[in-house]
């Protein structure tokens, strides 16, 4: 590997696992990125308009194993460093758009809790962001009048800045309240109530569930719920903006959940959610707020489940005349598909995984590149494996070759790719090896 890109052994260690494991790391993925940088390319466009005032909304679109979720990690981790706040969420039957026993709501706690900065990026960052927000107001008014601290005046100067910020919030719908939970929460943090501002965080993250409970503590007449949970991340995008990050990056994995909703009725108004958030960004109704969901070709395009069963959504997402006759993908179209790797990609990446892994281990790499080469003809001979084998399937294999090879000096490359585990997955012939893989040759 680089010395210049020398990884340090908790990330090395993290980043194997999760990939032997067949989940996304939510560290390291820069060492191991290769390929889609057109579709990053594309992403971080709409980064810039967001950051602009504008809002995006995307599909990542591709088979298991893909590499969907990856993508999305990605550009979590490019979105965090250009200043977002970023809050992702993997939908499941007990987090959804919308329900009728508070699986919408839940899928907003969940964005809540894993709100993550630059600073934070393990998530658990909405603490944080309020206290910068004060702290930074404070500090600007004391550069801009020169009032010390101490003084009566501060506080009022603070209080007026803080007032023009939440002022801009209350035009929005619901943004009354919140506007009145900030004023709460900047209040608590000037007079060293922790508690107060431990109810007001509490009802950011739409945990009060019933309105006397939350008139009781706070004061207030409302809660977050099932029906309006979108309208409070519009808002906190706002504010996100007033507080000084670039905007709200949202990642929603996992569509095929609403895919496999069983009752019509249930899944349709799911995707009005979809529908509603997709018109807001297009209209103007977002503002510095990013929308990115993923899911499998089956959860969008079949006609009776899928999102393309709304008819709404379906006129407005299906690919054009163009991009569905030609080989050309309009990667600014609101549907990015994501295509295989190529084999060249392929090679570069287990390349990486084995100087990871010998990083990891503190030993040389032993496997060549014709090995490397060997083994990939190998998991792309298998019956079918032209368009059912995925990155993920790939990458496990490969990181258990390189443990068995790390453990077993005696153990080869050689000896393990001819061995009756994989030789069943061999080309019948040579011929057919050669064909196939020929573009592997280097």
């Amino acid at each position: 590997m680089d010395a210049s890109m020398k990884i340090p052994k908790r990330i090395a260690s993290s980043l194997l696992h999760a990939l032997q494991g067949g989940v996304v790391p939510r560290v390291g993925l820069a060492y191991v990125a290769v390929g889609r940088e057109a579709e990053i390319a594309a992403l971080l466009r709409d980064v810039d308009i967001i950051a602009e005032g504008g809002a995006a909304f995307r599909f990542i679109v591709g088979s298991y194993g893909s590499g969907k979720s990856f993508l999305l990690q990605t550009m979590r981790n490019y979105v965090m460093e250009r200043n977002f706040v970023v809050a992702d969420a993997d939908l499941s039957p007990e987090r959804r758009l919308q329900g009728t026993h508070g699986q919408g709501l839940a899928t907003y706690r969940e964005l809540m809790r894993s709100l993550a900065t630059r600073t934070r990026p393990e998530g658990g960052a909405l603490t944080l962001i309020l206290d910068r927000w004060i702290s930074g107001i404070q500090s600007e008014t004391a550069a801009e009048t020169g009032t010390a601290p101490q003084s009566p005046d501060f506080t009022k100067r603070v209080e007026a800045k803080i007032y023009e910020v939440i002022a801009s919030l209350r035009e929005l719908v619901h943004g009354f309240d919140f506007a009145r939970l900030l004023t709460l929460y900047y209040r608590a943090e000037t007079t060293g109530d922790d508690e107060q501002k431990a109810k007001v965080t509490r009802w950011l993250r739409g945990e009060y569930l019933t309105k006397t409970e939350a008139k009781n503590e706070l004061g207030v007449q409302t809660i977050i719920t099932d029906d309006d949970w979108y309208d409070y991340l519009k808002l906190f995008a706002l504010f996100l903006k007033r507080a000084g990050y670039g905007g709200l990056w949202v990642c929603i994995d996992e569509l095929v959940n609403i895919y496999k909703i069983p009752n019509s009725i249930t899944r349709q108004y799911n995707y009005e959610k979809i529908l509603t958030m997709y018109n807001d960004t297009l209209q103007g109704k977002a503002k510095y707020l990013g929308l990115l969901m993923s899911g499998t070709p089956q959860c969008i395009e079949d006609p009776r489940r899928g999102v393309f069963s709304y008819e709404a959504l379906r006129s407005r997402l299906a690919e054009g005349k163009f991009s569905a006759h030609t080989d050309y993908q309009d990667m600014l179209a609101p549907i990015i598909r994501l295509q295989p790797l190529t084999n060249e990609e392929m090679l570069v990446l287990t390349e990486k995984l084995a100087d990871i892994h010998g990083a990891l281990y503190d030993y040389e790499r032993k496997i060549t590149e014709d090995e490397l080469i060997a083994f990939l003809q190998i998991e792309y001979g298998r019956i079918g494996a032209d368009s059912h084998i995925t990155p993920r399937e790939v990458i496990r294999d490969f990181i258990e070759l390189l443990n068995l090879l790390y453990q077993h000096p005696d153990a080869t490359p050689d000896k393990l790719l001819s061995s009756d585990a994989f030789a069943f997955a061999k080309p019948e012939s040579e011929a057919e090896d050669d064909g196939a893989f020929a573009e592997f040759t280097l």
